[in-house]
């Protein structure tokens, strides 16, 4: 019984969020914290906006987001989540673990916390190689597995624009992503470039969207966004009920 009433009471919260994404990947390393970062503080600007990490294994959006010490309060509604930058609520395994703790959950356990924590739809984030196929493929299993709609592709580190001269290098080609869509039949929603203050951005808890929001990273994160919206609007919510499968 206890259960069951710890389940309607998260029901109960997560009906007052509007929409719900995740933001997912086949594999580690393409820079899906940093796109959630991002994405979250341009969304901000239009409403509230919450960021949540289920990266149980290596969460890093506390710090991406500078709220690495910050306490997770718990009220008799749930854990209160912490105000980041640009307003973003932001709650993380980070804040409730030591950080030299390492939180070791096999793939069921996995799918069954990420489908009690989110979610309505998600947005894939993969690399210009040609292996992108492959990684979409995977997210796409994972999706279907916890009963989940794909939004679209995002392209990360898509070629490198000189923040001097403008050029555009394509340091790890260009287009696997969007082509990997193509053929999946997805949406495709946009081109991330390199840019290394993204990176320098991130160690120092300052997000790159509202560092820079002239530069060519930044227009492509807000360009993106203007694709979800309507996107978004589309979609319909989950259940989220004790019975919800």
């Amino acid at each position: 019984m206890a259960a069951m009433r710890e389940r309607m009471k998260m029901a109960q919260r997560m009906s007052r969020i509007k929409h719900k994404i995740v933001v997912m990947s086949g594999k580690g390393g393409v820079g899906k914290s940093s796109v959630a970062a991002n994405l979250a503080c341009v969304l901000a600007e239009s409403g509230p906006t919450g960021l949540v990490d289920a990266d149980v294994t290596g969460p890093d959006i506390a710090k991406l987001m500078g709220v690495e010490d910050a306490q997770v309060k718990a009220t008799d509604t749930g854990l209160e989540p912490t105000t980041g930058p640009a307003g973003v609520r932001v709650i993380s395994m980070a804040q409730m673990i030591d950080r030299d703790t390492a939180v070791v959950w096999r793939g069921p356990l996995k799918i069954k916390a990420l489908k009690q924590m989110l979610s309505d739809v998600a947005v894939v984030v993969t690399t210009p190689q040609e292996v992108s196929l492959l990684d979409v493929r995977k997210s796409i299993a994972f999706a279907r597995a916890v009963k989940m709609d794909i939004l679209g592709v995002i392209e990360n580190m898509s070629g490198f624009v000189c923040p001097h001269c403008g050029k555009e290098t394509a340091i790890f080609k260009v287009g696997g992503g969007e082509a990997a869509a193509e053929e999946l039949g997805l949406p495709f929603l946009g081109r991330i470039p390199l840019d290394p203050r993204i990176v320098i951005g991130g160690d120092a808890g300052k997000p790159f969207v509202l560092e820079h929001p002239d530069s060519a990273a930044a227009q492509a994160f807000r360009e993106i966004v203007k694709k979800l919206r309507p996107r978004l609007k589309e979609t319909k919510p989950r259940p989220t009920g004790p019975l919800a499968k």
